[in-house]
This record gives C-alpha cells, sequence and structure tokens, in this order.
C-alpha cells in the first residue's frame, strides 16, 4: 500500500460517461442512468483499503442522508482483482451488503473509467453538478486511520450541501488520500 493524494481533475469538467457491470444488481448500469439533475457524487473505493474501511461507514451515512433528497451516489473499483482477489466482484458483492449500500458498486474490469475521471487512490470523491460538471473533488474530511480527526464526512458534506443550494463550492479543496488504485 502506497499512500497517494488524488490527482485533483480540473473543475468545471463534464464527466466522462461509462457503462460498467453492477456487482449488486447484476445489471450493466451508464452513468447516464445512474445520474441527477441535481447532484451526482462518485467514488472511487474497494474492499481491503484500509483508508476505504476508516470512512466507509460515514460513507453510508452520507448516502443515506442525500439520496432521499435526489442525490445519486455510485461507487466503482477500478483495482487489479490478479493481484488482489479481495476485490473481485464477488467479493465487491459481500462488502456492499455487508456495508448497506443503498447505491451501485460497479466493476471496472479494464479500468478505463479509473483513467478517464485521472483517480488515484482509494478513496477517490468526485461530485457533479446537474450539469454533470466537476464541482468538487478530493477528501470526505481530514480524518483518516489513526490521525484522531472527527470522521463526519464534512467536506463531502459542505459540497454536496452547497451544489444542492445553488451555491459555488469553495476552490480550496484538499485532495483524497489513500491506497493507490492497483493498475494492471
Amino acid at each position: 500500500m502506497a499512500l497517494t493524494p488524488s490527482n485533483m481533475l480540473a473543475l468545471g469538467t463534464k464527466a466522462p460517461s461509462f457503462t460498467l457491470p453492477d456487482t449488486l444488481s447484476g445489471k450493466e448500469l451508464s452513468l447516464e442512468e445512474i445520474q441527477s439533475d441535481k447532484a451526482t457524487v462518485v467514488m472511487f473505493i474497494c474492499n481491503h483499503c484500509p483508508y476505504v474501511i476508516h470512512v466507509n461507514d460515514e460513507i453510508v451515512r452520507i448516502a443515506n442522508d442525500y439520496i432521499p433528497q435526489g442525490v445519486s451516489f455510485v461507487a466503482i473499483s477500478s483495482n487489479d482483482v490478479e493481484k488482489y482477489p479481495v476485490d473481485s466482484p464477488e467479493m465487491m458483492t459481500g462488502f456492499a451488503n455487508q456495508s448497506g449500500y443503498s447505491f451501485p458498486y460497479l466493476y471496472d474490469e479494464d479500468q478505463s473509467v479509473a483513467k478517464a475521471y485521472d483517480a488515484a487512490c482509494t478513496p477517490d470523491f468526485y461530485v457533479f453538478d446537474g450539469n454533470m460538471e466537476l464541482a468538487y473533488r478530493g477528501r470526505m474530511d481530514a480524518s483518516s486511520p489513526g490521525n484522531g480527526e472527527v470522521n463526519d464526512g464534512s467536506d463531502l458534506r459542505d459540497a454536496i450541501q452547497n451544489i444542492m443550494e445553488g451555491n459555488p463550492v469553495g476552490v480550496e479543496q484538499v485532495p483524497s488520500m489513500g491506497c493507490n488504485i492497483k493498475w494492471k
């Protein structure tokens, strides 16, 4: 595991389209089917990363708070499952069910979606506005395993709330930090 920061895709970038298999429903889902006209949160995560495990419960709480308000959430795993079988689609299904995910958990086998989003680490968060333009990218909050900071999702929650209220999201955004995506 190498501690890796987000690459910080340019604000205003249009969300790259994709169609990937959902490990929960068994269906192929496209961004266009998932996206919301209010806000869409795209998260690159995986099953084994200690940084994801650290924030996973708060990810679920944030999704459960905002999905009823019309915000869409999608998680994507892009790790090389030959080297990291714990991140296989079957294991993703179990992880998502155990975690109580109320959103799709997609498998990016060829890693093309991670590359299109310039994703670098897990977790890596992207929030798109109703026009599917990037308004926020970076960390969920200041917490990480062992640093003693409160794990409350404050940065991600603030970004979503500002988008929902039609307010600008501040341009001072802090990169997420986590395990590097396991590239093939």
